[in-house]
């Protein structure tokens, strides 16, 4: 159903483009709209992966890395997709105090899953296990790519809407007029963020749920949800500020220190998601465990500043627990 709903949606979201494009310039604006869209498409299947890696200035990592945090940050996760029988993905981080992850790719062959180095520093190592479990289970979905394609589609719905209002709206021959010009320029970029909306929150529940199975221990995925949200609120992340669209990749929506940006969240509320992934810790047998709020967060420090592109949590601190040390 999950994939149905996926198909449909994406249909209303081409339907939407080539709407804009029949105010703009009747059937032939229509079928220009369309072969503009299928090469936007094309181009973000080949590409957008690239570009979101390079965006972030994601940084590949192995078990040679000179850091053990990082070194069992990469071991977990090629062990987490060998046992899910999955390629191994590309593994990097992302310099960033703002703990958050992704993944992207095309698909499983051609997929990277990212930590930033605020998640590695914050989280115990249980609960990084749990995010990139989360983050697998898009790769192994295919979300990675539907995900990729609806913030292309939804981008270019708006650039399109707005070249209407500039050069189709003060030709009333034209289908819609400037009414239909203003009406559809202000309503479709809306109806584009609703449909990209359900899509990605539908996605992060699915993803929740095969990557509570993946790691088997829903409620680590659980604690950790609710620190990142904590520490999301306080800690901005410049680079999701100034390209919005991508912030559906993340695991907690990474615009979340600004209100207004909650108006069309892209990610389901995480009291739901932390209920779900209890409700299936109990189905899978496992005592419930309360999950902790996120402690105060550690001054944030430039990411330049970081030796081995991790930054050091003193031992004192008491954001550190478990067996990260």
């Amino acid at each position: 159903m999950n994939h149905l709903k996926t198909f449909i949606l994406l249909a209303v979201m081409t339907a939407l483009f080539m709407g804009i494009g029949y105010l703009i310039g009747g059937p032939t604006g229509m079928g220009v709209a369309l072969l503009f869209a299928g090469g936007m498409n094309l181009f973000s299947y080949w590409n957008a992966d690239k570009i979101v890696l390079k965006m972030y200035k994601a940084q590949p990592v192995d078990e040679q890395h000179p850091n053990a945090v990082v070194r069992n940050y990469v071991a977990d996760v090629r062990q987490m997709a060998q046992d899910a029988g999955m390629p191994q993905p590309q593994v990097a981080i992302i310099p960033s105090d703002q703990p958050n992850a992704f993944a992207t790719g095309r698909n499983p062959q051609n997929a990277a899953v990212c930590a930033t180095t605020g998640l590695l520093d914050m989280l115990t190592r249980e609960e990084v296990r749990g995010v990139m479990a989360h983050e697998l289970a898009h790769v192994k979905n295919r979300d990675t790519l539907t995900m990729t394609v609806t913030a292309t589609i939804a981008g270019a719905i708006a650039a399109l809407a707005n070249f209407a209002l500039f050069f189709g709206g003060n030709d009333r021959e034209r289908p819609g007029g400037m009414i239909g010009t203003l009406a559809l320029m202000i309503l479709a970029p809306m109806a584009a963020g609703l449909v990209q909306m359900a899509i990605s929150r539908s996605r992060e529940y699915e993803a929740d749920r095969v990557g509570a199975e993946i790691a088997g221990d829903p409620q680590a995925l659980a604690s950790a949800l609710q620190k990142i949200e904590a520490y999301a609120k306080r800690i901005h992340n410049p680079t999701a500020e100034r390209n919005p669209a991508s912030g559906q990749l993340f695991i907690i929506n990474p615009l979340a220190g600004r209100g207004a940006d909650n108006l069309f969240s892209t990610h389901p509320a995480t009291g739901n998601r932390v209920r779900a992934l209890m409700e299936l810790g109990a189905k899978m047998g496992m005592r419930p465990r309360a999950t902790q709020p996120a402690p105060e967060p550690i001054q944030p420090r430039p990411a330049a500043g970081f030796a081995t592109g991790v930054p050091t949590t003193p031992p004192s601190s008491p954001s550190r627990k478990g067996p990260w040390g």
